[in-house]
């Protein structure tokens, strides 16, 4: 698969002037996503397999269909295992068929929702400002958005991952919340693919990422927490949870598989 070269993102990434300082209150995070799979069965499955494992070093977060977030809800009462929503509206009520607002999902029981995803940019056409209004919808509820960003394959191509990705964050950063975030990096080039990226170009987009975000606030930059998807699995989960900008990840496919996303949730205990 041809990866085109990410100009400034070549600098070594454990260099110090590409990392910023990891402070304490920086939080660790996995989060399995299961967009339009799973069934009653995997939720009690999945609950049954990773609610011992669970510590509060690292965060736990499961993201089924929203069909079962009252079965999870349910399944995880009185574990660690946090719950998240793979979408959300940006307005808090109206007439919008088929939509859930912010404050639904926190009285259901969520923690986190996800935001931007490259599936809801590309299949619902979501633009970089609808992606910040949900973000701060959930801010506004008590929900932690987690924000996706990431360039595709021809983007990445033809140069133009920073570009990219300083665009999505240049509107993210327009929202009062915005230091409540959680940013996921997910290349869309790696999404589904089983070509992930390699940890030195996870290091150096996280590294840019984080960059980025200093220009509008440096503290915040080195408190948000920055997720790596696209790929992820047992294999490869330790090996990019050793970089040090990468906080955790949003598991797709694997996380299919209690068993998996245990391993993965190992990976980042033990990173």
């Amino acid at each position: 698969m041809k990866k085109g070269p990410l100009s400034a993102f070549t600098r070594s990434p454990n260099k110090a002037a590409n990392v910023l300082p990891i402070p304490p209150a920086r939080q660790r995070l996995v989060i399995g996503n299961w967009k339009m799979h799973g069934d009653l069965d995997l939720c009690l499955e999945t609950v049954s397999v990773l609610a011992d494992v669970v510590t509060p070093q690292v965060g736990l977060v499961l993201c089924p269909p929203a069909p079962y977030l009252g079965e999870i809800r349910r399944l995880a009462q009185g574990t660690r295992l946090d719950m998240s929503a793979q979408n959300v509206a940006e307005l808090s009520g109206g007439e919008r068929t088929g939509e859930w607002s912010a404050r639904m999902l926190a009285e259901v029981g969520c923690r986190y929702a996800i935001v931007g995803h490259s599936e809801r940019r590309r299949h619902h056409l979501e633009c970089d400002q609808l992606t910040a209004a949900k973000a701060q919808a959930c801010l506004n509820a008590g929900i932690t958005p987690v924000v996706c960003i990431g360039e595709s394959q021809l983007e990445r191509d033809n140069l133009l991952t920073e570009h990219i990705l300083g665009r999505q964050l240049r509107h993210l950063v327009q929202i009062p919340g915005w230091r409540e975030v959680v940013v996921a990096y997910e290349p869309v080039w790696a999404i589904g693919t089983g070509h992930a990226a390699t940890p030195d170009e996870a290091q150096a987009a996280h590294a840019f990422i984080r960059a980025c975000l200093a220009q509008t606030d440096p503290v915040a930059a080195a408190q948000i927490s920055v997720l790596y998807g696209g790929s992820v699995n047992e294999h490869n989960a330790a090996a990019l949870f050793a970089m040090p900008d990468v906080d955790g990840a949003l598991v797709g496919r694997a996380s299919l598989s209690p068993q998996a996303l245990s391993r993965i949730y190992t990976a980042a205990l033990r990173s």
